[in-house]
């Protein structure tokens, strides 16, 4: 399950290497566990009750401790009844780190390169060279075992970031990949190259799956500053094809960078 934005947040207030981020990190996973109906009705419900026990002569203790517990469920889009019997009825559940089937947004794209299948393939392999045409990545870590640590920015100044397994790797034909538990970020996704003949390039296929924190409730609000996942991913395509047909990409002031 996807983390909650409120620990996002809290991650994204310190620096990597401080003290307080230590402290956060060491802190039990907070997951994502109530669905986005729910969140609004928890937070009607909440400020509801506050309302009512403020609004008393003398302040109802009952009704304000229920109401911050219901507004603290719908802001962050965790119970913690919910977490410790292991329930949730979220949008952003996702058994054994892979996207479960109704859940998440799916995002798809290809493009054409008109350069060799293996030098696209090997060019996308290297993960390091994925911040270069992938405008949202800040950085990449891979390890020999298959893992990869991924920081990305998010709407509102946040980063995101998971931990990701390639789960299959064919040389010159896919590459694909799921998040494990943990993660900001629930995600899934393939990469396929096909040789379109000679002289014809490569057509390169992302099939993207994820979500995000808070689900498809967070997917909206990312939306409404301009976080658009299918537009990036489309994209991010472009200027692959850029980068490995000419070298370089155009800057959004129009000029060029030099070739990488």
């Amino acid at each position: 399950m996807a983390s909650t934005v409120l620990a996002v947040a809290a991650k994204s207030a310190t620096n990597e290497r401080s003290t307080a981020r230590k402290m956060i990190n060491a802190l039990p996973h907070i997951d994502t566990n109530v669905s986005a109906p729910e969140r609004a009705g928890s937070l009607a419900i909440g400020a509801a009750l506050v309302g009512y026990g403020m609004s008393q002569k003398q302040p109802s203790l009952w009704a304000l401790l229920g109401g911050a517990y219901l507004v603290y469920r719908g802001m962050t889009g965790n119970c913690p009844i919910s977490q410790a019997v292991k329930f949730s009825t979220s949008d952003s559940t996702a058994p054994g780190t892979a996207v479960a089937g109704r859940h998440g947004t799916r995002v798809e794209h290809a493009v054409t390169i008109n350069k060799p299948v293996a030098d696209v393939y090997r060019f996308w392999r290297d993960f390091a060279n994925l911040p270069h045409f992938m405008m949202h990545l800040i950085d990449v870590d891979t390890t020999s075992d298959g893992k990869s640590h991924w920081i990305a920015r998010g709407p509102m100044g946040m980063k995101v970031e998971w931990d990701a397994e390639i789960i299959t790797d064919t040389p010159n034909s896919l590459i694909a990949w799921r998040s494990l538990r943990g993660s900001d970020v629930d995600s899934a996704g393939s990469v396929h190259f096909r040789d379109r003949g000679p002289g014809l390039g490569t057509e390169v296929r992302v099939e993207l799956k994820y979500d995000p924190p808070a689900g498809k409730f967070g997917t909206m609000i990312a939306k409404l500053f301009g976080e658009n996942p299918d537009r990036q991913v489309r994209e991010d395509l472009r200027r692959l094809k850029q980068i490995l047909e000419a070298g370089q990409v155009p800057t959004t002031k129009g000029q060029a960078h030099g070739k990488r």
